[in-house]
């Protein structure tokens, strides 16, 4: 009985040891060129579809297919201006355009007069 509770014990601690299985993410950067547009003042306030409500005054964009969280850097290709901005909503539902931005993200890149801009996006994503 002794020996069977031993074993036992023994299996156990070795389990709870035992190396794990330590496959790392690789981190894959990802590049795209297109047009940006922002939101209309309309919005503010609004919930976007992560459930946040929308602040023209925030970094933050819409895309149709990143991961909400994801941060993208957003690059004004006729100025050269850059920011980072984080991706909570989805959208723009237009062929044209490939991320709306916040109101203030436009300001600070140089295009909210204008209402779009040619643009380069880049993001990191992990690939397992």
């Amino acid at each position: 009985m002794r020996y069977c509770l031993f074993v036992g014990v023994l299996l156990l601690l070795v389990g709870f040891t035992a190396p794990k299985n330590n496959k790392k993410a690789a981190l894959t950067n990802f590049r795209k060129t297109g047009y940006a547009t922002y939101y209309a003042k309309r919005f503010e306030g609004h919930r976007t579809s992560s459930g946040v409500r929308y602040r023209a005054s925030k970094m933050t964009a819409a895309h149709l297919s990143l991961p909400f969280g994801t941060i993208v850097t957003v690059t004004n290709l006729s100025n050269g201006k850059s920011i980072d901005v984080e991706v909570n909503d989805r959208g723009p539902h237009s062929k044209k355009y490939m991320i709306d931005l916040s109101a203030g993200a436009a300001k600070e890149l140089g295009f909210y007069r204008q209402g779009h801009s040619k643009v380069e996006i880049s993001y990191d994503l992990e690939i397992e």
